[in-house]
């Protein structure tokens, strides 16, 4: 016979106490189900696409931080556009005619035009407005960019809003845009997955490809990577620190509007106002926890945080609040807890408070980054 455990809590003032079977408690039930091969999978596979999304949206802060030292509030904003610009040139471009391979080619042709566009703008930006204030104090930077924010989401809601779409509601249309492929969902060990998860795998996989070969097989990218270290001597050396801010800059926001693209065809995200918000915050999770700077932090973090939201997305709709207490034998139902749709959000925020607590500057922080 096996001893139960004992499970004491309070609640309004009342003390529950339960008697709980060892081996039915639901910290070994969560462990047992999770180690199932069809959940396993499936836990895998959406925490992988989640981190791939989730270093595509945060490699572009960590170039501007790494190199400049400047805290880009906009990041959010300029992804958020992309989704919205992205998600016009594929409804106007598809129709319920066009194949797989032509919708894959309009989508690459649309992430291409807003990479491009949006490091433009992002270099102008550079220019015009962020330069101003790199010799004040970090303040300034802040504002200037939580000001830009300000002005791009009103206007993105007024454009919106003038078109019939609800600013602060997915805008569906480009999900239709979608290709059958990645649509469609899966059986995988008696599991289902969809197919944009496998896509945003390969998708996170080119982007840190792509920036660690630009970074160390490029001149702009050494050209950064001195910056970063010593901004004084690598403009004593002769270069030209102030033209790689502005292209990192322009790059940065570029690589946040082709994360916005990704987004729009994501279930979970979709095109829309608040999007910026979010997006904003993921990334600041992500590179915090990497450490401010760090690429490859970036993609630990990423890592980290995208299993860290996959699981308890999976636990979300299999366990209720009250088994997460361990007390659902005892509470009487008037009690029961009903679990937060906000709980992997949650626990990624959870997350950064710990690594701050147990490692202020990052997972692979170091005390002092970027510089002008």
């Amino acid at each position: 016979m096996t001893t139960p455990v004992l499970l004491t809590t309070e609640l309004a003032g009342e003390l529950f106490t339960a008697a709980v079977p060892l081996e039915s408690t639901p910290v070994s039930r969560v462990l047992r189900d999770a180690l199932d091969p069809g959940a396993l999978s499936r836990i895998v596979l959406d925490s992988l696409s989640k981190a791939g999304l989730y270093i595509t949206i945060a490699v572009g802060l960590t170039l501007i931080f790494g190199l400049m030292g400047v805290l880009n509030f906009a990041h959010g904003s300029f992804a958020m556009f992309g989704a919205y610009i992205g998600g016009v040139i594929m409804v106007l471009a598809i129709n319920s005619g066009t194949g797989d391979l032509a919708r894959f080619a309009v989508f690459f042709g649309a992430a291409a035009f807003v990479l491009a566009l949006m490091t433009a703008v992002g270099s102008a930006v550079e220019r015009k407005l962020i330069r101003s204030v790199y010799d004040r104090p970090p303040l300034f930077q802040i504002l200037l960019t939580f000001g830009i924010v300000l002005v791009m989401d009103e206007a993105a809601r007024i454009v919106v809003e003038a078109r019939g779409i609800t600013p602060r509601s997915r805008w569906e249309a480009p999900f239709d845009t979608l290709p059958s492929v990645l649509g469609a969902r899966y059986d995988v060990l008696g599991s289902t997955i969809r197919g944009i998860w496998v896509f945003e795998i390969f998708v996170g996989i080119a982007i840190v490809v792509g920036t660690y070969l630009f970074l160390t097989r490029t001149r702009y990218g050494l050209y950064i990577r001195a910056g970063s270290e010593d901004g004084e001597m690598a403009q004593a050396l002769g270069i030209d620190i102030r033209q790689a801010f502005t292209l990192v800059f322009g790059l940065g926001t570029g690589l946040a509007a082709f994360s916005g693209v990704i987004l729009m065809w994501d279930p979970r995200f979709g095109a829309s106002v608040p999007l910026s918000v979010e997006a904003l915050l993921i990334a600041f999770v992500v590179v915090i926890i990497g450490g401010l700077g760090t690429f490859k932090g970036t993609v630990v973090a990423g890592v980290l945080v995208g299993f860290i939201d996959g699981f308890t997305t999976w636990l979300l709709p299999n366990y209720s609040a009250v088994e997460f207490g361990l007390l659902s034998a005892a509470l009487p139902g008037e009690w029961s807890i009903p679990m937060a749709s906000s709980l992997p959000e949650a626990t990624m925020f959870l997350a950064l408070v710990a690594v701050l607590v147990v490692r202020p500057q990052g997972l692979y922080g170091v005390e002092e980054v970027g510089g002008h």
